[in-house]
């Protein structure tokens, strides 16, 4: 069994802000822990059942979703704790335990990183 990690997909500055894990691609080569980091990031996005789920918790009311109001995504409820648990260890959700539910919330800094390392550079058409 693969034992898995919680992705730095940022990191704090001074106690002031983050700064994103990757630069975007248009603004200079990744390097190897750079485009090892995103590639965990986006392969957790390559299953069509995680990035539904992903989105029906961001889209949710207040931005979080307890597992019981967004487990109708066609597969039963065990496949839907693996793919949360996937979605968790790439980083892009975090959860929290409220008696005998578990809320999830889609992590808004690794989600800024992610629009980032996509994003074009500032000036370029």
């Amino acid at each position: 069994m693969t034992r898995m990690r919680a992705l730095p997909t940022a990191l704090f500055v001074d106690g002031r802000g983050v700064e994103p894990c990757c630069p975007p691609l248009s603004e200079r080569p990744l390097n190897s822990e750079e485009a090892e980091l995103a590639a965990q990031m986006f392969k957790a996005l390559g299953d069509p059942i995680r990035l539904r789920l992903l989105s029906a918790i961001a889209s949710h009311k207040d931005g979080e979703a307890c597992v019981c109001d967004i487990s109708d995504v066609g597969v039963s409820q065990p496949t839907v704790s693996h793919h949360l648990r996937k979605l968790r260890e790439a980083g892009l959700l975090t959860s929290e335990r409220r008696g005998t539910w578990i809320y999830y919330r889609a992590d808004p800094v690794t989600l800024a990183a992610m629009e980032r390392i996509l994003s074009a550079a500032s000036g370029r058409a």
